[in-house]
Formats: structure tokens, sequence, C-alpha cells
């Protein structure tokens, strides 16, 4: 049965400070966007793509990555919505979809809409996230854990403040970090848990003050278990020029 991965590249990048969205920014010469894709498809348990582009962008994200060698699964890219979640959910849709084929030159999924069995949601912010990575993913899924995130111990010690004067907060609680996790992307869903957990929570969609921010969120709002799958630090999200140093120093020492 087919993976679908749904990838998020909608986002305005506006803390890079650049005059460009943030998965067209470029490391090490090729956009975000790019590498996320090609990772991905370099699992070789991924078998279509939808990508939620900026608006106006789609042709032109779509036709880079039809172009790109390292691109070698079915490509269709979407417009994306206000929020995260919005565009998630546009890209889950046109994902599971019967297409025209023709319709602007794009490739339905592969197996068709209505085969896919599994569907990972991804962050072109996280582009180095590893093939190997996104074969964990799949495979706890595939093994019966209906919603699977990957997840770092935290490192931090972790402070719960309540607001004070002037703006210094007070400590009200030392939290134990033991069992904290901070959680990543690819997070990997049972196709039908995916979609009716975003149906339970279309009315938020909508408005960036309740979207949720992850999908694991989501599914958690129902009251089902998601697991935890040991992530990684070159899947770390980009989100400030600090981090897209970070992320070249990573490819170069990888070289």
């Amino acid at each position: 049965m087919p993976t679908l991965a749904v990838l998020t590249a909608a986002g305005s990048g506006s803390r890079l400070g650049m005059d460009l969205p943030k998965a067209l920014v470029e490391l090490e010469g090729l956009p975000l966007v790019v590498h996320a894709a090609r990772r991905l498809c370099a699992s070789g348990v991924v078998d279509s793509l939808v990508v939620t582009t900026p608006p106006g962008l789609t042709a032109h994200v779509a036709a880079m990555l039809w172009s790109d060698p390292g691109v070698d699964r079915p490509v269709r890219a979407v417009e994306g919505a206000g929020t995260r979640q919005a565009s998630v959910a546009a890209g889950l849709r046109a994902g599971l979809a019967e297409r025209d084929p023709a319709a602007a030159g794009q490739l339905p999924p592969a197996g068709g809409g209505a085969e896919v069995d599994v569907v990972l949601v991804h962050d072109a912010a996280r582009p180095l996230a590893s093939p190997e990575l996104v074969r964990r993913v799949v495979d706890a899924v595939r093994a019966g854990h209906g919603a699977v995130v990957p997840g770092l111990p935290v490192t931090d010690t972790i402070k719960r403040v309540a607001p004070g004067a002037d703006g210094v907060e007070r400590v009200t609680q030392t939290v134990d970090r033991a069992a904290l996790r901070a959680v990543q992307t690819p997070q990997g869903f049972d196709r039908a848990l995916l979609e009716r957990a975003h149906a339970a929570a279309v009315h938020r969609e909508g408005d960036e003050s309740l979207a949720a921010t992850d999908d694991a969120g989501l599914v958690e709002d129902l009251g089902v278990d998601v697991h935890v799958v040991p992530g990684e630090t070159a899947a770390a999200k980009i989100t400030t020029v600090h981090d897209l140093r970070v992320a070249a120093l990573t490819l170069q020492e990888a070289r």
C-alpha cells in the first residue's frame, strides 16, 4: 500500500530576514524544499509527494521539483493556506483525491489516492531529516502505531514560570526533563486517523491562535495515543540565519 508525503513549504520565513519564502532559501546551492524532497524520495518508503507552496508559486515549485534528478517520485504542488494546519489539510486533500493526470501537467499519487494507507507530514524547514529517519517513522506506523513522531530528549533545564512585575518572571516549578521530548518531523500517521483528526479540528484551521502547530496534536485531541521514535540532530528546524549556517556546516561535515 502506498505512502503519501505532505511536504509543507508555504511559510514566509520572515525570521530569516530574506526577501523570498523560507522553502526557496538556498542551502549549499539548493532550495530547502529540494533538500527535503530528495531525502523523502531517497528513503525508499515514500510513493508520492504533495508540496504546499506560498501563494502564486505553485507552478514554480512544481517545475523545480519535477526537474530535479533526486526527486524521483510523483509530485503535486498545491497552494498553502493561512495556517500550517490549513496548509496540511489542503495538501492531504490534494494527495488523496483522484485527479486528472493532465491537469497542469501534475502527476497523480502512486496507486491512486484511495489506496494510500500511510501519510507523512514533513516540514521543508527541516531539510536534512535523513532517509533513515523517514524509514524509522514509516516502519513504526506500519507496525501498528497509528501516529508516530520523532523526538529528541530535552537536554536543557526546564522551568515553569508565572508572570512577574516589570517583565521579570517568577519560577514556579523545575520540570523533570527525563520524560520530555523535543518533537520533529516527519510525523507519520494511519491515513484514516489523520483524516479524522483534521475533520474534527476543521473549525480551528483558519485561526492562527487556535490552529495546531503539529498534526500529532490533532490526534492527541481525539484521545488517541501518539508514539515517539528516536529523532536526530540533523532534523533540526531552520528558523534563523544562524540555523541556516549550522545546517550548512552539518552538510559539509557529512561530506
